[in-house]
């Protein structure tokens, strides 16, 4: 309406040769809309440990009642994927399979099925040293890190009008690139869910 408002300009109506306008005093009553959905948002670090955190916290926070899909969410991490573009099509096929599709999304609604990640360790595995030294001159960004996490997924929903509860243990390794080459880091790609690097 307030669209059309703009669009049609100030009302008015003619009556003879007299033309009036509405008084300026005259405050138009207060129209409500529902509140929309607050979309997630990844902090941006230069600690690389501490953007992982920020970004597996983002990563497996969801409300299906929120009224947002999986690829709403999605978006949030692409926000802080690649600079370049080069990584994105990859990191978007990676936070894809951390996702309920969206028919299991249709489903876990019917519950209202949420979740979210309590992290316990967060640590530069041993393996990223070994893949650094035998990687090609440039075949790294300066500042490339990866940081793999541990910590119990947690999901919580409504099954039969009962409050339902389930725990499960997760690990994953993060791929970013931080300082020097940006200042702020950026998320590159995810490893398969449950096969870390160590």
């Amino acid at each position: 309406m307030g669209v059309y408002g703009l669009l049609t300009g100030p009302r008015t109506t003619t009556t003879g040769s007299q033309t009036s306008t509405p008084s300026p005093d005259v405050k138009p009553s207060a129209t409500v809309s529902p509140s929309l959905p607050q979309l997630p948002a990844v902090a941006r670090s230069a600690d690389p440990e501490v953007f992982a955190r920020n970004v597996a916290t983002a990563l497996f926070a969801w409300d299906t009642a929120s009224g947002l899909l999986p690829l709403d969410y999605a978006s949030a991490i692409l926000g802080v994927g690649d600079p370049s573009g080069d990584e994105q099509a990859g990191l978007a096929s990676d936070i894809s399979t951390y996702l309920p599709t969206r028919n299991a999304w249709i489903e876990l609604r019917q519950h209202a099925t949420r979740q979210h990640l309590v992290i316990d360790t967060t640590v530069i595995p041993d393996a990223w040293g070994e893949a650094v030294e035998q990687a090609n001159p440039g075949q790294l960004a300066p500042g490339t890190v990866a940081v793999t996490i541990e910590g119990t997924r947690h999901r919580a929903g409504v099954w039969n009008g009962q409050p339902v509860t389930s725990e499960h243990p997760v690990a994953f390794t993060m791929f970013m690139v931080c300082a020097p080459s940006y200042p702020t880091c950026h998320l590159l790609r995810l490893s398969q869910l449950d096969n870390p690097l160590r």
